[in-house]
């Protein structure tokens, strides 16, 4: 080696705040399940049966316009003909796409029967109003014994938790005050604090609201006697301040820094975001423009962070006629769709008969590029003869796909291990850190 010792220690000492930072600030993917989205229901609905209630009316409305694998062959075709040119003639192989919509029809009834919700969060801001303090703690109570109760239901959500209030002022007191009755409430009826449970800070606007939430959560640590870190949070980016400051800077990472390593996930909040903008009403949606500028910024922002990032809802839901149910479908499962492709792997659902289509377009998202994906992880880790050459990255981001597919139910354990000819364990090694064991 040419290099001195002297010299190298002057190229150590040179980057070790670099070192710092990069270990820090950018640990990379978390070991921790996302969800493939988050239910919102008003704060005062909620029953400890409400995931399964909600995967029941699912199914009932999917079988009273025309069943399941009709539904699941419309998503595919649509999805197929996406991927084609727009000129051409192609036309889908209606035996193959019936073959397939049976399986995804199989597999998607089965996850509305075992787990119609994955993340649950009860609603006290937008979605419960002002219904004065008597009432919202009231309600605030009983949301947190169901939430518990809940997790001994069949179907339970993995994650369940609740959205307060923002910290602008007119709200703030009413928001701190029902985290805190939320949290007493919850840890009274668990008898500890659940790892299953996500809390939602909404319409953060700067660094400081950020700060303030941290505050909050160290004194209910103490007051409850938990550990420092326990309580963490989502951040929701609902105005365009988060996403260019008054000084002209982007607070998205600041409001990181601020988190102090508690903020788990950003969401981004489709109409109040529109509506902040001057976006007319009729055409606030999560594919506007000014939303894929504003979640663009956030993925800029988390990417490598193990911060999760979740797109919003749409409002149309599957409600009324046939026809206007057909087409809240066919417009729901196309933005999920399109999130999913955009590296986006959750969104919000807020209807019951949204999810066929949440899980029809997740699952075929993950099983139609299963094959060639394990295909090509399993040449890159064999290191067998291909005609594409991938990186330690690559490797990361086919592991990632098969795994998301295979934590949400798209795929089963010996799926993907006879694809892979690896073993669960050796895939998720893959898929933090890009090499076989």
């Amino acid at each position: 080696m040419k290099l001195d010792q002297s010299t190298l220690a002057d190229i150590d000492s040179l980057l070790a705040d670099t070192d710092e930072l990069l270990s820090m600030r950018y640990p990379g993917e978390r070991d921790v399940r996302q969800p493939v989205h988050t239910v919102y229901v008003p704060g005062h609905l909620s029953t400890p049966a409400l995931p399964r209630e909600w995967g029941e009316q699912a199914l009932e409305c999917v079988e009273a316009n025309g069943g399941m694998v009709q539904l699941a062959e419309r998503v595919i075709i649509a999805s197929r003909k996406e991927a084609l040119a727009p000129d051409s003639q192609t036309m889908p192989n209606l035996h193959q796409v019936a073959r397939e919509a049976e399986m995804l029809a199989e597999a998607v009834t089965r996850k509305l029967a075992t787990e119609p919700i994955e993340d649950l969060r009860m609603d006290f801001e937008d979605g419960f109003g002002n219904r004065g303090d008597e009432t919202e703690d009231g309600c605030v109570r009983e949301a947190a014994r169901n939430g518990i109760a809940g997790l001994a239901e069949a179907g339970a959500p993995a994650f369940f938790g609740i959205r307060f209030k923002c910290l602008e002022a007119d709200t703030r007191a009413r928001g701190l005050c029902t985290l805190d009755v939320y949290l007493a409430e919850v840890i009274a009826a668990h008898g500890s604090y659940p790892k299953e449970l996500v809390l939602t800070l909404p319409k953060v606007s700067t660094v400081d609201q950020v700060s303030a939430m941290v505050l909050a959560c160290r004194a209910l640590e103490a007051e409850h006697g938990l550990a420092e870190g326990t309580i963490t949070f989502e951040v929701q980016v609902e105005t365009p301040q988060l996403i260019l400051g008054a000084d002209g800077t982007v607070p998205l990472a600041p409001v990181l820094d601020a988190g102090a390593g508690r903020i788990t996930s950003l969401h981004y909040g489709t109409y109040d975001y529109s509506a902040s903008m001057g976006v007319a009403a009729a055409y606030q949606a999560m594919d506007h423009p000014v939303a894929d500028f504003a979640k663009n910024q956030m993925m800029l922002a988390v990417a490598g962070t193990g911060v999760h990032l979740s797109d919003g809802s749409t409002n149309i839901m599957p409600l009324g006629e046939p026809e206007e149910i057909q087409r809240a479908w066919s417009l729901h499962a196309g933005l999920v769709r399109r999130h999913l492709k955009r590296g986006i792997y959750q969104g919000w659902d807020m209807h019951p008969h949204q999810l066929p289509t949440r899980f029809l377009a997740t699952f075929r998202f993950y099983r139609e590029g299963a094959e060639r994906a394990a295909t090509r992880l399993r040449n890159y880790v064999f290191q067998e003869d291909s005609g594409v050459l991938d990186e330690p990255a690559t490797a990361r981001a086919l592991a990632r796909y098969l795994g998301r597919g295979l934590s949400c139910g798209a795929h089963t354990e010996e799926f993907v291990t006879d694809r892979t000819k690896m073993s669960i364990a050796t895939l998720n090694h893959i898929a933090a850190t890009g090499a076989a064991e």
